[in-house]
């Protein structure tokens, strides 16, 4: 079978009555536990949190951008950035269980699509890269984990499950379940090698692996092993030197 897109979701869920604005709001909340192990208690993250508070400002604005209110939804989505520093375009679709970790810095442009049970971290930008009309900005599928201060730039899409590391630049198409890192991003580890944390996201964001630093390292290797050979085909000749009766 084909896979299911986000678009294709985004198109049958409107074939389903939408959630309530409050049981947008309690989904978003109970996510949060499970993807910060800071969280004590649903009141401390309903009263604290930035990162939800930014969403259920922007769960209103969306649909008063959808209903024609532009300008209420403009001027919420500013009162919004005001209060919280997480900037999100009314016009962005955004999915359920949706978490943006700390929320500083976040700025996420008008025709960005996030999925479900995304999580964002501080100083992300799902930003565009053209003047033209229609869709300019990223397209994060189900499950995506953005880490703090990467820019996901352009109309393309984060599969289903990948990850972008931390302060990478992604300007081309990421596969499903892969992990993204660099300037600019590429795919480094796939879902097969990653570890499994009892079904919460693995926070271990200093395990991710460094191709660049793999390279130098085998690089150093292969000048270590060049100039041993050197120095041994210099012994062997300094020898035949010395037995040469001539």
């Amino acid at each position: 079978m084909p896979a299911v897109t986000l678009v294709d979701r985004l198109v049958a869920d409107r074939a389903t009555p939408p959630l309530s604005l409050w049981q947008a709001l309690c989904e978003d909340i109970a996510c949060v536990a499970a993807r910060d192990p800071a969280a004590n208690s649903r009141l401390e993250v309903l009263l604290t949190y930035p990162g939800v508070h930014a969403i259920v400002w922007h769960r209103v604005a969306h649909r008063l951008w959808r209903r024609g209110w532009r300008f209420p939804a403009r001027f919420l989505a500013w009162l919004a950035r005001t209060l919280t520093n997480v900037d999100i375009h009314p016009a962005a679709t955004i999915g359920r269980r949706f978490f943006i970790d700390h929320g500083a810095g976040v700025v996420i442009g008008e025709t960005a699509e996030v999925g479900d049970d995304v999580t964002l971290y501080h100083g992300v930008t799902l930003g565009g890269t053209s003047w033209r009309a229609g869709k300019r900005h990223p397209t994060l599928e189900d499950g995506v984990l953005v880490g703090c201060g990467a820019k996901i730039l352009g109309p393309i899409t984060v599969g289903r499950g990948a990850r972008v590391g931390a302060n990478s630049v992604v300007i081309e198409p990421v596969p499903p379940g892969m992990t993204v890192i660099g300037i600019p991003g590429r795919v480094v580890r796939d879902a097969a090698e990653r570890r499994r944390v009892g079904g919460r996201i693995d926070l271990d964001h200093h395990l991710m692996p460094d191709p660049v630093g793999e390279a130098l390292a085998e690089l150093l290797d292969r000048i270590d092993f060049l100039e041993a050979r050197l120095a041994h085909r210099d012994r062997r000749a300094a020898e035949e030197t010395c037995h040469d009766p001539a």
